[in-house]
């Protein structure tokens, strides 16, 4: 089903996936509703030629607008409670997994910079490494990054893992991913950010756990 859509690589794809089948079918099945009930009133009331018709003026009802309130509250507050549990998981910070791997990633125009703490596990200190556009993360881990903007707006965007966050400047936003699968994916700004937005992409490489720490000796080879 909708096969255009991006292959799904993390842990809560495809909950996201469902939030998104669940409205898209809705409004499918709304707008046949209505598409059909117009072509039945066009013909029920079609001109028919010797009959005179007379506009019935109405100043209210108050049963008819009940019920075009009460249904689309309804519809509304299934959503909300359909994609509750999916995007607590993703956004709300006493929800998501504890990391076991941490990566600052700093949005500037117009390129990614993405720094990793070094074998100590600690920022800022002397084994930290800074890749320009790289991220590279194991699969099967949770993996925090830590997203701040430079200059304007920005926003981080992993479409195959259904991540997108806003990096801001003068904030530190957390967000993270667990990623299923190895493989090499872009990471676009998806938050129009100057006259070279559209060159501002990164690449997300995922490996198996035995690849991950060859990069990682490739990477600090006195570690």
């Amino acid at each position: 089903m909708l096969r255009w859509l991006p292959e799904a690589a993390s842990t809560y794809a495809k909950d996201i996936d469902g939030v998104f089948y669940f409205i898209y079918l809705l409004t499918a099945a709304i707008f046949l509703l209505v598409t059909v009930l117009m072509i039945w009133f066009l013909y029920k009331f079609r001109y028919k030629e010797g009959e005179e018709r007379r506009a019935v003026y109405s100043h209210g009802n108050t049963a008819l607008e009940l019920i075009w309130t009460i249904i689309p509250a309804i519809v509304f507050i299934g959503i909300w409670v359909y994609s509750k549990s999916a995007w607590s998981t993703i956004k709300d910070p006493a929800h998501a997994p504890q990391g076991e791997m941490y990566v600052r990633v700093v949005a500037k125009q117009f390129q990614w910079d993405f720094q990793y703490p070094g074998p100590d596990g600690q920022f800022d200190t002397a084994d930290d490494k800074v890749i320009l556009h790289e991220l590279h993360v194991p699969a099967d881990k949770v993996v925090v990054v830590l997203l701040r903007g430079q200059d304007v707006i920005h926003s981080f965007f992993i479409p195959v893992f259904r991540l997108k966050q806003d990096a801001l400047p003068g904030r530190e936003i957390r967000a993270w991913f667990q990623a299923t699968k190895a493989g090499k994916w872009e990471i676009p700004c998806a938050e129009l950010c100057g006259p070279g937005h559209s060159g501002m992409k990164g690449t997300v490489t995922v490996y198996s756990a035995e690849d991950y720490q060859n990069w990682v000796k490739k990477t600090w080879p006195s570690s």
